[in-house]
């Protein structure tokens, strides 16, 4: 991934009790540190991030995602997580109220919206969250805060330009890049689109505040 292209490695750590499912620990975010130079972000999918959220940082996950329904004391979290030199993302499940970020907002250098029910690769995009997506980008500009916008779920070549389009900033890309038979192509066509489409809505943007001509007036 790194020689493909890659900016940094989404790391899912899956305990069984929050997802159904189950991954790997700090070990193996601690293997892979030595081993790439990209950044690592743990995203933890589990339900006691209060207690072991060191667990990850030691091992040297640079960015340490954690969940705000599975968080108890989310501010206190957040403010460890930057307190030890790492950057403190946030993430929200499809059916979560976006409101659960707002007071939070400026401990955050990112923030994941889930575009499926974590938990298993392969699933599809669920299209309502280009909504989401926007209404967080909204909510950020709002704040005068820039965290990255990240979405992870069903994302490819298409619905990278949709999340791209909405406001995000980052995509997680799993099977459409691991599945595939060239990987580095396939993470390639999800980039060029996504820049394609972002280039699209700055375009339209610029359009629509576009200086009055000479021969035009109010």
């Amino acid at each position: 991934m790194e020689r493909a292209g890659a900016d940094l490695l989404h790391l899912d750590i899956m305990d069984g009790h929050f997802v159904e499912n189950l991954t790997f620990g700090p070990p193996v975010i601690k293997a892979l540190k030595a081993a790439t130079k990209l950044p690592l972000d743990a995203h933890l999918m589990i339900t006691n991030a209060d207690h072991c959220v060191d667990w990850y940082l030691d091992a040297g996950a640079d960015y340490v995602t954690v969940h705000v329904e599975a968080c108890r004391h989310l501010d206190r979290v957040l403010n460890h997580i930057r307190e030890r030199g790492a950057k403190a993302g946030i993430s929200l499940n499809p059916a979560t109220p976006l409101d659960f970020a707002e007071e939070v907002l400026e401990l955050v250098d990112m923030i994941l919206i889930m575009s499926v029910n974590p938990g298993f690769g392969g699933q599809g995009f669920i299209e309502r969250s280009t909504g989401r997506i926007a209404e967080i980008d909204e909510m950020c500009r709002f704040a005068g805060v820039e965290p990255l916008i990240s979405v992870d779920g069903g994302i490819n070549a298409r619905t990278a330009a949709l999340a791209a389009a909405a406001g995000a900033t980052c995509l997680v890309a799993g099977n459409a890049v691991f599945a595939a038979d060239d990987p580095a192509a396939a993470l390639a066509a999800i980039r060029a689109s996504a820049l394609a489409a972002q280039l699209e809505c700055e375009e339209e943007i610029a359009g629509n505040f576009a200086p009055f001509s000479s021969d035009e007036s109010l």
